[in-house]
């Protein structure tokens, strides 16, 4: 599903791209929509990769049919061009069940935004509970810690990975839940990835991440750079992300 603000970069005209432009899926959290990442896919657009903001109903389904029925045509849609992913929350381990299963050949790099890689204590301790499953769905109750959930299924990567976690709570009751720095839903800890080739942690809450200026210059470099290398200010990440495409025949 294409994003409003996709479409109206379109209809301004401000989004010409190559035909041969790399292209980045990007898949949302848990309980949220595609507009959740559309600021990010605009940053995304205008530095010229083509963008495929996949809408999904996650809170309907467990984790394999979400996979089963969302990533490839998403995927699909990029043609022959190189494939990126960038995730936020649960899309990472999305990302993780189908790239186990199905890499395209034209598989490029993949940034994740905080991502359960290692389960939820929050799904540890609410997850049974009825009002859980009625705000998050199947796919929710299947992020815990435990040997059997879903995150602890699936194996380390051997793709390009980058992770940016975030250690800015919102509300107290991670405090509470979650040993060591936490983002109010997901530790930094619980973030890291066997194979991963870089991780960093910023001064973010898991929520509203992705908007963050630092974290969409970090998502930038790696997709070009597949490194996040040094330290990115708010001056410096304003210019990034304003920046023309570097090489739109990439």
């Amino acid at each position: 599903m294409r994003s409003w603000v996709a479409k109206a970069l379109v209809a301004l005209g401000l989004t010409a791209q190559p035909a041969t432009a790399e292209c980045v899926v990007l898949l949302h959290g848990l309980a949220r929509s595609d507009t959740s990442l559309a600021v990010l896919e605009g940053v995304l657009r205008t530095q010229g990769y083509q963008t495929v903001n996949l809408g999904y109903p996650s809170r309907q389904l467990p984790i394999e049919e979400l996979v089963a029925q969302t990533l490839g045509p998403a995927v699909a849609e990029c043609g022959d061009r190189k494939v990126h992913f960038v995730t936020h929350s649960m899309g990472g381990i999305l990302v993780r069940a189908y790239l186990e299963k199905s890499r395209p050949a034209n598989l490029g790099r993949v940034v994740m935004l905080a991502p359960p890689n290692q389960g939820s204590e929050l799904v540890d301790t609410f997850g049974d509970l009825v009002p859980f499953e009625w705000l998050n769905g199947p796919a929710g109750r299947q992020l815990g810690t435990n040997d059997g959930s879903v995150p602890s299924q699936l194996g380390g990567v051997d793709y390009p990975v980058g992770i940016i976690a975030g250690n800015v709570p919102l509300g107290a009751l991670g405090a509470v839940l979650i040993e060591g720095p936490h983002d109010g839903k997901v530790s930094v800890e619980s973030t890291k990835l066997a194979g991963m080739r870089s991780h960093i942690t910023l001064p973010v809450s898991h929520t509203f991440m992705m908007n963050n200026p630092i974290v969409m210059a970090y998502t930038l470099r790696f997709l070009r750079e597949e490194k996040f290398g040094e330290k990115i200010d708010l001056a410096a990440a304003v210019q990034m992300i304003g920046d023309p495409l570097i090489n739109s025949q990439n």
